[in-house]
């Protein structure tokens, strides 16, 4: 006892930095305190799966209790339990071409190929005829189908990453993700994939075994939609591959600089022999639920959703200082104080909304919006029932923002909404100021996408000071060590983005007409959404 005291009084006595602990307006306070305990070394950077971020979650779930919202996880409460696996490669595997009438020629590891990591089987063993399918890409509004010609079914197909710039900045990162080009040729019945590269493989071959994360199938093996993607073949792997094709790897690969080329599909005359193993260690976590109930007998049947992750990278590599904790301040400790805020508001409204609102915490957001698709997947309410998502991930707060960022609004009739909200507050929407980056499939709101679910994500926008602070921000503090509360956080944009955010999702809840995609939209059409046809 007598340890315990003098170690809580020498912490009592540690000096503190007189700007960042000067009083502050209550609504401001508030908000500060929240990020001070999620964000603080204690809770050691709140990675998904960790003790630290257990704590981290209860202590939401405890704010969503204090804001007066139900219990809308599991059994009752306020946690949903995720299942989490973390998977890598058991060893490098084999990648071995079989050519009619030559002896088998086995690629050389590091040199030749990279092996993929299947997070859905312990082991892998494929031999098959390899399908060269260009991008690997089926985009009827691009008239462009990579697979024309050619009958994949039970065979390999090869494909480069990437999409052609042509394409619209947040459909290009849609199609080229090595997800997407999976799913797509599973849909034409190939059994595994290659991809393919003109360069040397990074390091030779190093971090080959670098563990990756999803959600645990009952198995024990983890989420892997569409087709496993076997190995990546550097310039020398893919030219192996090629040796008996009718168009030669020196004539493909020069064209592929352009990224707008399209590529006729062909077989390659040759075959994958292809072994691979996975381990795979089981983890725990947790999304944070809780519901305000609607008030009109027919609306409150349906339910807008409010975002944010709470989890961040954890423990890593020490910066110059020797800190080695990423607290996440920024990302996403403020996203969650102002989610919590914002249930504070609706409480004190007196006023309940038309429309349910979930409030949702999610987990493992950094490992690859893992506890959003599971909650997607998995949901603690009908998903047919989900009408919207708003998402708070990131919001900068270091200078007086004039507008918003608001990624998706011209993709539904969100986009008016948030528009007429945020004008109330004297705030203007922009545009996306680096369309190349794609941010809205970047975010825990495309996994409601990925379900037909209308939604945006908010940003204070880069007018006036902001786009000097936001470079600021990216070059010295995101996903390092510095994002933590010695940087300048001014709270009373907090308070400005806590009103944003309240505005919007009151309109949302309380509007007569249910959110719907724009007609035509790619994405309502893709995951076939309320109002898209």
């Amino acid at each position: 006892m007598k340890i315990r005291f003098l170690a809580l009084a020498a912490i009592a006595m540690t000096p503190a930095a007189s700007a960042q602990d000067a009083p502050l307006p209550d609504d401001q306070a508030a908000m500060r305190a929240h990020v001070l305990f999620l964000a603080s070394d204690a809770l050691r950077g709140r990675e998904a799966g960790s003790p630290e971020y257990r704590i981290a979650a209860e202590y939401v779930a405890a704010q969503f209790y204090a804001a007066g919202l139900k219990p809308a996880g599991d059994g009752g409460s306020y946690i949903q339990k995720v299942p989490l696996v973390s998977y890598r490669a058991a060893d490098k595997g084999d990648v071995v071409l079989t050519r009619p009438g030559a002896a088998p020629l086995g690629l050389v590891f590091g040199e030749d190929y990279m092996p993929g990591v299947v997070a859905g089987a312990a082991q892998t063993a494929l031999d098959a005829p390899v399908v060269f399918v260009g991008y690997g890409l089926v985009a009827p509004d691009y008239k462009r189908d990579d697979y024309a010609g050619v009958d994949v079914r039970g065979k390999i197909v090869a494909f480069f990453g990437g999409a052609p710039l042509s394409f619209q900045s947040e459909e290009r990162a849609h199609f080229s993700s090595p997800a997407t080009k999976a799913v797509i040729a599973a849909a034409h019945g190939a059994v595994g994939a290659i991809v393919l590269t003109r360069a040397t493989l990074p390091q030779g071959g190093a971090s080959f075994d670098r563990p990756r994360t999803t959600w645990a199938r009952a198995d024990g093996t983890g989420d892997s939609p569409g087709v496993p993607i076997l190995a990546t073949l550097s310039g020398t792997g893919a030219a192996k591959l090629f040796a008996q094709a009718k168009t030669p790897w020196s004539a493909i690969a020069a064209r592929v600089a352009d990224s707008n080329a399209t590529f006729r599909a062909m077989p390659l005359n040759i075959g994958a022999t292809v072994a691979l193993k996975t381990r795979f260690e089981p983890g725990m976590s947790g999304n944070v639920a809780g519901l305000i109930p609607g008030s009109d007998p027919k609306l409150g049947k349906e339910v807008v959703v409010l975002s944010a992750h709470l989890d961040h990278l954890g423990v890593g590599t020490p910066d110059a200082k020797g800190d080695a904790i990423y607290n996440g301040a920024e990302d996403n400790a403020v996203g969650i104080a102002a989610l919590i805020e914002e249930a504070r508001r609706f409480k004190a409204s007196g006023k309940p909304p038309r429309r349910s609102i979930l409030f949702l915490a999610v987990t493992a957001e950094e490992k690859g919006l893992v506890g959003s698709d599971y909650f997607a997947k998995h949901p603690t309410l009908p998903i047919q029932s989900i009408v919207a998502d708003v998402n708070l991930d990131m919001p900068i707060l270091s200078y007086p923002f004039e507008d918003m960022t608001v990624f998706g609004a011209d993709r539904s009739t969100l986009g008016p909404i948030v528009a007429q909200a945020v004008g109330t507050l004297g705030v203007t929407m922009s545009p996306d100021p680096d369309p190349a980056q794609g941010i809205f499939v970047r975010s825990d709101h495309y996994r409601f996408v990925q379900q037909g679910v209308p939604a945006v994500f908010l940003w204070p926008g880069q007018k006036g000071p902001g786009k000097a602070a936001t470079a600021d921000f990216f070059a010295h503090r995101y996903h390092q060590p510095s994002d933590d509360l010695a940087q300048p956080i001014d709270w009373r944009q907090g308070i400005r983005f806590v009103d944003a955010n309240y505005a919007i999702a009151r309109a949302i809840a309380d509007g007569d007409a249910r959110p719907r995609w724009n007609k035509g939209d790619f994405f309502g059409l893709l995951y076939h959404g309320y109002g898209a046809r």
